[in-house]
């Protein structure tokens, strides 16, 4: 399938993200104002069949060096499990800003094979949290 990434928010179809995030077990409690108050305070994703239809997207914070955090991660049906979320992932990954901050973090309760086959770990004893840590502590 040919598609195109996209971080400008004025394309991203509101109401359709709306509607996938308050589906999965992670964002039923949102309101409409909240998921548009992420949006607003996120670089946001999205991913768009040559149609133009959106069909997925992602949102992430970062400071562009220490941390980025991925979230909402959500690839819109009929389009799941035709690899668009490995290649939507990597297109945040591959970002200048990403590849600079020491630590990529994601929280996920049901996709550690997924994550990990990007390289994800999970992080101590959390049933959740996963990262990518590129600086060693001592």
């Amino acid at each position: 399938m040919e598609f195109v990434i996209s971080e400008d928010k004025s394309i991203l179809d509101v109401a359709r993200i709306h509607k996938e995030v308050t589906s999965v077990y992670w964002g039923t409690h949102r309101t409409l104002e909240e998921t548009m108050s992420t949006i607003e305070k996120s670089i946001c994703f999205g991913m768009y069949a040559l149609s133009g239809e959106q069909i997925a997207y992602a949102r992430m914070i970062t400071d562009g060096l220490t941390m980025a955090y991925i979230m909402d991660v959500i690839i819109f049906d009929p389009n799941k499990g035709r690899g668009l979320g490995k290649k939507m992932i990597q297109y945040i990954l591959d970002r200048a800003d990403v590849g600079r901050v020491n630590t990529v973090a994601l929280k996920t309760l049901d996709a550690h094979s997924f994550y990990e086959s990007l390289g994800f770990k999970k992080v101590g004893d959390s049933k959740m949290w996963m990262s990518i840590e590129r600086v060693k502590y001592d």
